[in-house]
């Protein structure tokens, strides 16, 4: 573990970024986009435009759109899939723990950082709580829930707003950008906690709302659309920092609005998504662990 995290994988990620942006000639890459179709089984037949030869470099191919009619929006659950992926976790939030796969598990606050000020927010002061996840959670009777979305290389790499909250702030953590795969995350403790991701935390009609997008190897860019102030693995920024951004000014008192479904960022390969939420205690997930989901499929509801 020791020597996998002296690999740079920070250096070699911004090295394979560049090389993705190199424009191919048109005769190449019907032929290197086959093999990536075939190694990963991706499903051109969602995609917006099918044409291999549309797409100028592997950049372009990895972030491409789907047909409007691919992923429809569940409109009867309150929280949907914000990509495609894989469910690695889900539940509730104990003991100031969170699972990144079965048995292995993260610190809530590492994660996160530092609580921001309830100024930022929509909603009251917490009332004082013993324990970090006791001071997210700002009404009587709702408990705390976590989902974990993995996506592999072949997969739709946009995602989208889980529900309709409203965004007050990010941080970026710059971080490692080791392996998000899950047999990797099932040997390195707190993975999630030692790699770059940006988290969106604000609130939805229930309190407390978070995204987070993790970054991975060969994933050194994760954008999100409404933040032209997010650079992700630029060497400017070192590692065990974070810089915060408050969507919340004198002009804006509301944030960032986001309605269910709408288009929030994009992985420039595949990495994981990080929901945490407050919500009442019979909120359910319609989920089991490990199993395949589409962007816009119903994660749980009340």
């Amino acid at each position: 573990v020791a020597l996998y995290k002296s690999v740079p994988t920070r250096l070699l990620s911004r090295a394979w970024g560049r090389l993705n942006q190199v424009e191919l000639p048109t005769w190449l890459r019907k032929p290197v986009y086959s093999l990536y179709i075939w190694t990963f089984g991706v499903n051109m037949k969602e995609a917006a435009v099918e044409d291999l030869h549309h797409y100028r470099n592997l950049s372009e191919f990895f972030r491409r759109k789907l047909k409007p009619q691919a992923r429809p929006v569940c409109c009867l659950h309150s929280v949907i899939s914000p990509s495609d992926g894989k469910i690695l976790n889900f539940g509730q939030v104990k003991n100031c723990e969170v699972e990144q796969v079965k048995g292995v598990t993260y610190s809530l606050e590492s994660f996160l950082g530092p609580r921001i000020s309830t100024e930022e927010m929509h909603f009251s002061q917490a009332p004082p709580g013993n324990s970090f996840q006791q001071q997210l959670v700002t009404k009587e009777g709702n408990e705390l829930y976590h989902c974990v979305i993995y996506l592999a290389p072949g997969d739709y790499h946009c995602f989208h707003s889980p529900t309709d909250w409203r965004v007050s702030h990010r941080r970026h953590f710059p971080g490692s950008l080791m392996s998000v795969n899950p047999g990797v995350a099932r040997w390195i403790k707190e993975l999630f906690c030692h790699n770059e991701r940006v988290v969106l935390t604000g609130d939805w009609k229930h309190g407390f709302f978070s995204l987070t997008a993790v970054g991975a190897t060969n994933v050194g860019s994760i954008r999100i659309y409404f933040d032209q102030d997010l650079h992700t693995n630029s060497p400017c920024y070192s590692k065990g920092s974070y810089n915060d951004f408050s969507f919340i000014s004198n002009n804006n008192k509301e944030g960032i609005p986001m309605r269910k479904g709408e288009h929030l960022g994009e992985f420039n390969l595949g990495s994981t998504i990080v929901l945490i939420f407050e919500a009442p205690k019979d909120f359910k997930f319609h989920l089991k662990a490990g199993q395949k989901i589409r962007f816009g499929e119903a994660l749980g509801s009340l």
